[in-house]
This record gives C-alpha cells, sequence and structure tokens, in this order.
C-alpha cells in the first residue's frame, strides 16, 4: 500500500470561504499541534466521508450569506457525525442550512468587542472569562440560532456571538477566535479541538521529520536526487532533510552568483559540505553574471537575467550528473493553495514552472510542500541547521542586484555587502531586534559631497531600510532608537571607503514597497 503523506495524523480540514482567515485558521490549528489542511468551501460531503478528517472548520468568508455571489457549502456536511466549528461567515453559512435566522441590518460590528458568556456551562468556551475581548468583522449577523443550538455568548451589537449544540457536535462564533485580537482566541480553537473533537496534540516537528523522511524513501527508492541550494531557509531544509532521508543519494548545487551578503556563500559551503556532509557542487559563477549585468540598469530585467541564467548554469551541472532522476523543490503549503485558482485542493505542482531544457527532464519532489514557513523554520531548527540560516530574513533570489539602484560592479557589490554587514550586525545585536521584520542596506545610483578631515568628498550614500510587518502584505517603517541609527551611520562612514552619508528610509508599504527595487 502506497504511502500517503500524514495517513496517521487526525486531520482538521478547514473549508475556505473565501477571506484571508483560512490561512491563519490552519496556522492556528497547528500551533494547537494538530494537523491541517484548506479545502474549498464547495467540498462534497461525500468527499469529506471518504477523507474521514477528524473535525471542520468553516472560515469567514463574504459580508453576508445573502451577498450576490456568496459561497454556500454542501448541507450534508452537518449530518456526517463530524465536529464542525464555524467562524463568523460559517457562523452564518451553519444558522442558514438549518434554519436559523439572519436578519438584514445595516448594523456592523468592526474591530474590538466585549464578549459575554450567557452560558457558563457551554463546552466551547470553556475556559473563558465571563467577559472577555473579541475581534468582530462582520455587517449581518444571526438572530435567532436554529433548533436545537443554545446560544452560549453575545455582545453588545450581536445577539447570538456563539452557539453550540453538543448533541449534533456543532459550534460556532461570530467573533474571529483565530486572530490575536481575540484575547482567549486559540483557547476556543483548543477546547473544540481537544475536548470537543478529542484530537490529540501529536502534531510536532519530530513527527512531521519522522513522516517526510519516510515519504521520500519510498517515493525515491534507490534513485538520485538533486537540489538547488540557495542559503535560504527553503532550500536549506529541503537539503537537510533529504540528507537525512536518502544519504548519499542526493547531490545539492549550489550556483554562487555572486550577488550574495558578506560570507554568505562561505557559510553555506561550511554547512552543507563541512557540517552535514552533504555532496555539494560549489559552481563560482559571479564573473558568468556580472558579464551579463553589466551596463543593466531596469529592476526587472536584471531579475529576468539572473532568474534565467540560474536554470542554465544549473542544468548545465544536473546534466553531467549520472543517475539523477529527482529535482527537489522548495514549494511550501502556500504556494501549493495560491497555484490552484479558487481553492486550497485545487493542488497544482510548480513542476510546469520549470524551464527544463530540450531533452532534459526530472520528476519532482517537494517535501515543505505540506508546510508553513513558521513550521519549515522549526523543522530546520530540529535538523540542526545553524541559527543564521534558519531565521535568515527574507532574502530577494536576484541577491544584492535589486538593492543597487542602477548598473552592477565589484565595486558597488563590495560597498553594499560591507554596508549591510554592519546593519545587520548593528540591528541583531539591539534587545528588540525580532520586533523589525526585515533590516538591510540599500546603495543608490547618486553620488554626494561629503567632509571627512580637512578634505571635501565626493562618495556614494547609503540608505539603511528596516521595517516592521506581520506577513510582508503591508509593513511600516521601523522606530528604531536614534543611538542605533548614529551607532551604524558612524561605523559605515568609518569602515567602508567610498561613503560618505547614510540615510534612514521612512516609507511604509503601501505606498513604497519593502524593497528598493
Amino acid at each position: 500500500m502506497t504511502h500517503t503523506y500524514h495517513e496517521e495524523q487526525p486531520t482538521v480540514l478547514v473549508l475556505d470561504f473565501g477571506a484571508q482567515y483560512a490561512h491563519l485558521i490552519a496556522r492556528r490549528v497547528r500551533e494547537a499541534r494538530v494537523y491541517s489542511e484548506i479545502v474549498p468551501y464547495d467540498i462534497t460531503a461525500e468527499e469529506v466521508a471518504r477523507r474521514g478528517p477528524a473535525a471542520l472548520i468553516l472560515s469567514g468568508g463574504p459580508a453576508s450569506v445573502y451577498a450576490e455571489g456568496a459561497p454556500h457549502m454542501d448541507a450534508g456536511l452537518l449530518e456526517l457525525g463530524i465536529p464542525v466549528l464555524g467562524f463568523c461567515y460559517g457562523i452564518q453559512e451553519m444558522a442558514l442550512q438549518l434554519g436559523g435566522a439572519i436578519p438584514k441590518t445595516d448594523i456592523g460590528e468592526y474591530g474590538f468587542a466585549e464578549l459575554t458568556i450567557v452560558e457558563p456551562e457551554c463546552e466551547l468556551l470553556a475556559g473563558v472569562p465571563e467577559v472577555s475581548q473579541c475581534w468582530m468583522s462582520h455587517r449581518d449577523s444571526v438572530g435567532t440560532a436554529p433548533t436545537g443550538f443554545t446560544v452560549t455568548a453575545r455582545t453588545a451589537t450581536t445577539a447570538v456571538a456563539a452557539m453550540e449544540d453538543p448533541a449534533r457536535r456543532l459550534y460556532a462564533t461570530q467573533f474571529h477566535p483565530e486572530v490575536a485580537h481575540t484575547e482567549f482566541g486559540q483557547q476556543v480553537i483548543r477546547n473544540f479541538l481537544h475536548e470537543i473533537a478529542g484530537i490529540p496534540p501529536v502534531w510536532t516537528m519530530v513527527n512531521i521529520i519522522d513522516e517526510t523522511v519516510a515519504l521520500v524513501r519510498e517515493q525515491v527508492g534507490e534513485d538520485r536526487v538533486i537540489c538547488g541550494l540557495s542559503g535560504g531557509v527553503d532550500s536549506s531544509v529541503v537539503a537537510a532533510l533529504l540528507h537525512r532521508a536518502i544519504g548519499d543519494q542526493l547531490t545539492c548545487v549550489f550556483v554562487d552568483h555572486g550577488l550574495l551578503r558578506l560570507n554568505e556563500a562561505e557559510q553555506v559551503v561550511r554547512t552543507f559540505r563541512d557540517q552535514f556532509h552533504i555532496d555539494l557542487v560549489h559552481v563560482e559563477a559571479e564573473e558568468r553574471y556580472l558579464s551579463l549585468l553589466a551596463g543593466v540598469t531596469d529592476p526587472e530585467e536584471k531579475r529576468r537575467i539572473i532568474g534565467e541564467e540560474f536554470w542554465k548554469v544549473f542544468f548545465e551541472e544536473a546534466t553531467t550528473l549520472e543517475g539523477v532522476t529527482w529535482l527537489a523543490q522548495g514549494t511550501l503549503y502556500p504556494d501549493v493553495i495560491e497555484s490552484g485558482s479558487k481553492t486550497a485542493a485545487k493542488i497544482k505542482s510548480h513542476h510546469n514552472l520549470i524551464p527544463f531544457p530540450q531533452g532534459v527532464h526530472f520528476d519532482l519532489i517537494e517535501p515543505l510542500k505540506h508546510l508553513f514557513k513558521d513550521e519549515v523554520r522549526a523543522v530546520g531548527a530540529e535538523l540542526g541547521l545553524p541559527d543564521e540560516i534558519v531565521h535568515r530574513q527574507p532574502f530577494p533570489g536576484p541577491g544584492l542586484a535589486v538593492r543597487i539602484i542602477g548598473d552592477i560592479t565589484h565595486e558597488k557589490l563590495e560597498l553594499l555587502r560591507l554596508a549591510d554587514a554592519i546593519v545587520r550586525e548593528e540591528i541583531s545585536a539591539w534587545d528588540r531586534d525580532r520586533e523589525v521584520w526585515q533590516y538591510f542596506a540599500v546603495l543608490p545610483d547618486i553620488r554626494s559631497v561629503g567632509v571627512m578631515g580637512d578634505e571635501r568628498t565626493y562618495g556614494r550614500p547609503i540608505i539603511v531600510r528596516a521595517v516592521a510587518s506581520a506577513d510582508a502584505m503591508t509593513a511600516d517603517w521601523a522606530r528604531l532608537p536614534h543611538e542605533l541609527l548614529a551607532r551604524m551611520s558612524n561605523r559605515i562612514i568609518n569602515e567602508v571607503d567610498g561613503i560618505n552619508r547614510v540615510a534612514y528610509d521612512i516609507t511604509s508599504k503601501p505606498p513604497g514597497t519593502i524593497e528598493w527595487e
């Protein structure tokens, strides 16, 4: 019998009604150490019964179940006997399917609300204080709960803020337990998962590694695997995980385009060749890349050249290796979800995005495709990867090429590497550095007049960029202490010959972006 990923793990299916909350719900479930997957809202009851999940969660979605084109689930899902929990749109959908009343109203409820428990013996809100803060985001709401349900909580605006029918194992809240603003939200989720659905908290990093190793060994057999290693979190964890699974059957190709930060290339080689003893091919291609990038100033053209050249170099090396039939890819669960059209279940491999040369083909293996980014980092730590790789900041594939405005030269790369190293060293030494999502230096394509000693200079400026963000979709400039900014500025000007001015970027996203190009 073929091994199926997580076939022995109790699984919670999150029905995605089109809101941004489905990803967050799935992550909160996993934080409670229960495996979760996102599926489309229109999945059939028959398909769910076939998959045999331990529970279902209905996500938020459009403002109202009455909205034109509003998504509706198969009513048979509520008759399977599987524990079901609905949030926001989910409570309205549940009520609609079971005969409750959802009056149309112009009175919405957005942001913080005071939640009052009106049924102290309720199961879902066990352990939650009688009065607490929750997060609301809705226009319509359930006015009358369906027959068989008990209303368990309310707010000043919402009469049915939570309801439950233990006999049918159906539970719902109008508020969002999955968002951090709901004071006891994770308690509510744990109550549902562990106490109501009876799912044990067994989803751990050790289990993830053990299951993935077993799956890879079955999938690959005696074949050889090649992995493109960049030094980033995803490819590094893929390499370490595959090496644990198949050892010497793995070869990693590190295409060093010369656009990495200070000492990063050496770190990659040291970690994977010397520490993990992985068969590593280090392709030093800086001159090749700089030749192609000479005189190129358009940022999109830089990205195109670097991306295309990576695959050319990679496949040049790959085709010299004998017996390789698999190509490892660092696809993550959000990539898998977003590669479908409207749903999480329509999984489309990124295989078709790889530009295989004529006559060359490898089967694709994606050992991280069930994991979120934070889980990938946790797996990397469990596998023994160094902290500077596991907690590596987001870094663009084209590297420093997108942080140098204008054309790329050896001189500019050296200036930026040295300045960037100082920025990262100073902020990482700050006791609140984890509050900053990303920080780095940018080298603009200008020169400015300065004074150093008794002489006028005509040097280059460095722009420091540091942002706070939860997910990189939006970002605000980080309010770094003036003393920290002064220290960075002094060090950069004193230690990096050719830099005579330092500026701090105080633009948020939007209207700006995190990167400059």
